[in-house]
């Protein structure tokens, strides 16, 4: 699945960069330089919409209808 977030990446006072999405709560990521940053950042995106995945599938019933929605 490809889709497209938005990377707020400021300096850390304690060096590097922090990072964080604001479409998706909770992620961040951090790095020494902007680009080891952003790619922290797509990894907890990734993994956070996984688990939300899989959080929301287990409770489904046997009988539900799964099918793929194209945006943009």
């Amino acid at each position: 699945m490809k889709a497209e977030f938005t990377a707020i990446i400021e300096p850390a006072p304690e060096g590097g960069y922090w990072a964080i999405c604001p479409e998706v709560p909770g992620t961040n990521g951090q790095g020494e330089t902007v680009e080891e940053a952003k790619n922290n950042l797509r990894e907890a995106i990734e993994l956070i919409l996984e688990d939300r995945r899989q959080d929301i599938l287990r409770g489904l019933p046997e009988d539900a209808i799964q099918e793929k929605v194209l945006v943009g």
